[in-house]
């Protein structure tokens, strides 16, 4: 794969930055088609059916830690699952004493230095480096509350696994918190939205350069009162380190002992801080070898070419700054560009397909802050984003090697917001200062799905406003002396949204924290949340077809009796609705400072998700489940309205022409608010550190278990989602220990992962537990040609398991989940840096 010239271009620019220089086409053409802004300094805590049905496995049925500043706690508690030992990088001198004000970021509240009553899990860049990961795809693939399947590489599309969401369109990592889809879960760069990527409201999370990440909090609660849409599963939020003094040149070589995924990976990392401000620039490097099936026994009886996991090449970098304009004043910006591209095969036997992804990803985001009088804090913020994924596909005859282009489109995604915010005290109380945030913005998002080969563009557009305000509430402190009560906090928000769409959404959220005494805090929140329509389901091209009664499932019919099927996009898409109640028990006792744990339950339920009602067309008729959608006997008035909507892409399958007298049934199969889910379970996270030998050694561990259903129509019974293939495993954990002695640092964990089982036969897997860990040496002292070089060596799936097996609908499909198991097996790498 060539890389762009964009690229090199960009490569070049970084590098100036950082050292200071200048200078449908197979057999029959497709026809269906493919069915907030936040101020960045303030308290933050986000069919294709065709005829060709063998295209179907390749894009689906549908196209788819906080810093707890508080001065009211003691002891200052670390979320457990947080790193309680993050180190700099060895710096080149002394920094320079800042005048510049020093923004709060606060993930999952807008109150300056508050903390959110949602539970927080914080991974700082300590801990990244502990555990070897090597982007951020692998440190939120290694969360036990967010579901691997989405948009992630190595996830390969299985026929029939009902799972529309689990594609690899692009190449990059998306959280999926409780595994109800990409697209509720937001996500942020510093408190501001990123824009989407491909044809969902994913984002990649891994575009971020991880060289320039102080810390990622995840906050797996309901979150649309505080950030608006999406955030129906929780929010993750990207904090840029702020300062960074110094160059560091690194590098990583590593690959799969069974074969593929060679791994190269070269990153810059310059930066300065200055009396007023400061500066970060990355950039990163990165080509992978793709793993095909042949190289893996469980798939070798498949036909090659077929990939397992793709080969890519990456391209990244991030520009960061902040600079003080006078004593009361700040900017900070915010930018970076990736570039990614990927190719894959998928075999049928007499023919496969040879897949190319290119995208591109842009984000820019300045924002100024200011420090009034009282204590206030007005921040003024904006950000614009782009990202464009290009497909392309090509049919190539087994033997012949006779090629035919069969999809070459586009799906462009562009975003803009602007936010302005205020944040202060209101008054005080017994326990310590009320404090407020109100704030306002608007936000517009464009979409765009462009056919290169037929010629053909479907999208639209959506601008929301909003408004906001979040109330903190301490009624009583450790200072009051109260019996059972050491602290109580009450919080509220609530978020009015204006879409010009589907008209206006309000979301609250309450919160409690209370704690009896200096060993325990409770925490108790409840809130609304909702998604607004993929712009991809809103104005998906809309198309008809008609079909004999039989084909789709008609009995007693005439043999010319017919049926108006409807597909596509609906205008009319009202948002998805959920609540959330969530209650979390964190355990810190004062005799006992090294331990920390968390016990928490949480439930959602999820409401008028939007869902293609008719995924099999031949039993669209005979299905009871779907009698909500079918129109018998539809009358002259209700044919013409169909065929007046989709007049301009209708098809006749049913081998006679139109006859409105013999059209018996209307199936409205576009786009509906129908599904329901039910999500609820249990998060266990906890700490342990103590002395041993010269160093430190670091107990920790997170585990998660979770049961889901859901509802299709309100003729269906519910049914599990949660311990079924292709969705998320009933119980997953990851349990380890960190030992640092300062200069050497030695990591061991356990990943485990449930078994899951087949509905159709309900056999069930067996579970999947590996082993990772890795060894690394810091030179210290801050002289010498030797100081600031660091040696990681990382050892992933150390036992090299296979992921457990099961039978496939299809010979073509893999015969492993691999939204929850992976291919990969034992990976082994070594990671050099040095920093000046």
């Amino acid at each position: 794969m060539k890389r762009s010239s964009s690229r090199k271009a960009l490569s070049i620019a970084l590098l100036a930055v950082t050292t200071g220089t200048t200078g449908l086409a197979p057999a029959q053409e497709a026809t269906a088609v493919v069915a907030q802004s936040q101020a960045g300094t303030e308290p933050i805590d986000t069919k294709i059916e065709v005829p060709v049905a063998s295209l179907l496995p390749l894009y689906g049925t549908a196209a788819q830690v906080t810093e707890e500043v508080d001065a009211n706690v003691d002891p200052p508690a670390t979320h457990a699952d947080s790193s309680s030992a993050d180190r700099p990088l060895p710096a080149a001198g002394p920094e320079p004493a800042a005048t510049n004000l020093e923004s709060i970021i606060v993930t999952g509240t807008r109150i300056r230095g508050g903390t959110t009553p949602s539970p927080v899990i914080t991974i700082g860049s300590e801990r990244i480096r502990e555990e070897g990961f090597a982007d951020l795809g692998e440190v939120i693939r290694n969360i036990p509350q967010n579901f691997s399947g989405g948009q992630n590489p190595g996830v390969v599309t299985a026929t029939g696994s009902g799972n529309t969401y689990n594609q690899n369109a692009t190449g990059g990592s998306s959280l999926n918190l409780r595994g109800i889809g990409a697209d509720a879960t937001l996500t942020l760069l510093n408190g501001r939205r990123l824009p989407n990527s491909g044809f969902g409201q994913a984002v990649d999370i891994s575009a971020i350069p991880v060289a320039a990440v102080e810390r990622i909090d995840i906050v797996a609660d309901g979150a649309s009162a505080i950030y608006g849409s999406d955030a129906v599963a929780g929010v993750g939020n990207v904090v840029l380190k702020r300062d960074f003094d110094g160059v560091t040149l690194s590098t990583r070589h590593g690959g799969a002992t069974d074969g593929g995924l060679t791994t190269r990976e070269y990153a810059a990392v310059a930066g300065t801080a200055w009396a007023s401000g400061g500066l970060i620039a990355t950039y990163k490097d990165s080509t992978v070898d793709p793993i095909h099936a042949g190289q893996r026994r469980y798939t070798a009886h498949m036909d090659e070419p077929f990939v397992l996991y793709p080969g890519s090449d990456l391209g990244s970098g991030l520009l960061s700054a902040h600079q003080a304009l006078g004593d009361r004043a700040e900017f900070q910006l915010d930018a970076f560009r990736t570039e990614r591209s990927q190719a894959w095969y998928q075999n049928y036997g007499a023919f496969y397909y040879e897949n190319f992804s290119e995208t591109t990803t842009t984000s820019v985001a300045p924002g100024m802050e200011f420090s009034l009088p009282g204590g206030w804090v007005v921040t003024v913020g904006a950000a614009w984003g782009k990202d464009r994924n290009v497909n392309r596909t090509q049919m190539v005859v087994a033997g012949t090697n006779a090629s035919t282009l069969a999809l070459h489109s586009c799906y462009c995604n562009e975003s803009e917001s602007f936010e302005a915010g205020a944040e202060g005290p209101l008054f005080t109380l017994p326990g310590g200062e009320a404090r407020l945030a109100v704030g306002a913005g608007n936000r517009r998002s464009d979409y765009e799905n462009i056919s290169y080969l037929r010629g053909t563009r479907e999208g639209g557009r959506q601008s929301s406003r909003h408004a906001y305000g979040e109330l903190n509430l301490p009624l009583v402190g450790p200072d009051m002396g109260v019996a059972g009560v050491r602290r109580l906090v009450l919080s509220a928000a609530l978020r009015g949204e204006d879409y010009d769409s589907f008209g206006s959404v309000t979301t609250p959220k309450l919160g409690v924290i209370y704690s009896p005494g200096p060993d325990l805090t409770l925490k108790a929140s409840w809130g609304e949340s909702f998604k607004a329509p993929m712009l991809s389901q809103l104005y998906a091209n809309r198309i008809a077809g008609l079909w004999t009664a039989s084909a789709v499932g008609g009995a007693g019919y005439p043999s010319d009796a017919t049926v108006l099927m409807a597909f596509g996009g609906n205008p009319e898409l009202e948002p998805e609705r959920a609540n959330t109640l969530t209650t979390s028990l964190a355990f810190h006792p004062a005799a006992l400072p090294a331990l920390e744990a968390e016990l928490t339950w949480f439930r959602i339920n999820y409401d008028q998700r939007v869902i293609q009602p008719l995924p099999v067309y031949s039993q669209s008729l005979s299905n009871p489940a779907l009698a909500d959608f079918i129109l018998y006997s539809p009358d002259a008035e209700e044919l013409a309205a169909v065929l007046a909507t989709y007049s301009h892409a209708f098809y006749n399958y049913a081998g006679a022409d139109y006859d409105p007298d013999k059209v018996v049934a209307i199936a409205y199969g576009q786009y509906a608010n129908a599904m329901r889910q039910r999500i609820e379970g249990v998060d266990l996270s906890g700490s342990y550190r103590m002395d041993l030998g010269t160093g430190r050694l670091t107990l920790r561990g997170s585990a998660s278990w979770l049961d889901s259903s859901q509802r299709n129509t309100a003729n269906q019974p519910p049914f599990d989602l949660s311990g079924t293939l292709f969705y998320p495993a009933k119980v997953s954990a990851r349990l380890g220990a960190v030992w640092d002695n300062g200069s050497l640092t030695a990591s061991m964990f356990a990943n485990h992962i449930d078994g899951v089982a087949d509905r159709t036969t309900g056999k069930r897997t067996s579970s999947f537990t590996t082993v990772d860990a890795t060894i690394r040496y810091v030179v210290d002292g801050r002289h010498g040609p030797w100081s600031g070089l660091e040696i990681s060596l990382i050892g992933q799936n150390l036992l090299n398991r296979e992921p457990p097996l099961y039978a496939p609908v299809a010979m073509t499909d893999v015969p492993y989940d691999s939204t929850n198991y992976s291919a990969i097996g034992r990976f082994l790498s070594v990671a050099v840096s040095k920093h000046w």
